[in-house]
């Protein structure tokens, strides 16, 4: 793939991105940022798919791109991670795969030869299981970078007989 076709899916990946972000009423502070990592995500998961990794571990590394990079964004303009993330992680949920299952579900009623059904099914359910698995590549791709770096983001705890939490 040549780089102006790589940076023109990197520019439509960031506009989907604000899309989501508009629809969830996200701050117009953060769309910028938004824009970022919504296309640095999406390109690390293309570019890792197009050197032939596997693409549940290609989605698993732009997610986790997009949970740091969101971790970064909410310290720089003090929001909550999750503004950042969930918008531009929902330009990568796998639409094709999940598509190609439904419309093999609906042509697997139709089909009579044992054949033809056999090699069918078989496509339709690793379509289902990409999907399945994407998703939960994204979710955990998001969520983990968030995990680990919880106790950077809550700056003092005060542990007195009220347990009683403070944030700067």
């Amino acid at each position: 793939m040549d780089t102006f076709a790589f940076l023109e899916k990197g520019l439509w990946l960031g506009l989907a991105a604000i899309g989501f972000a508009v629809l969830f009423n996200v701050p117009k502070r953060a769309l910028g940022l938004v824009f970022v990592i919504g296309a640095l995500g999406g390109l690390g998961k293309i570019y890792l798919a197009g050197k032939g990794v596997w693409i549940v571990f290609a989605v698993l590394c732009g997610a986790t791109l997009i949970g740091f990079l969101s971790v970064l964004a909410a310290h720089k303009r003090k929001a909550p991670p999750m503004i950042f993330a969930i918008p531009a992680v929902i330009p990568m949920i796998p639409g094709l795969f999940a598509y190609q299952t439904m419309v093999g579900i609906i042509e697997l009623t139709a089909i009579k030869d044992p054949a033809a059904y056999s090699k069918l099914f078989f496509e339709t359910v690793n379509n289902g299981l990409t999907a399945v698995f994407v998703v939960l590549a994204l979710a955990s791709g998001v969520a983990i970078p968030m995990l680990i770096t919880r106790k950077q983001t809550i700056k003092r705890l005060s542990a007195d007989d009220n347990l009683e939490v403070e944030i700067e």
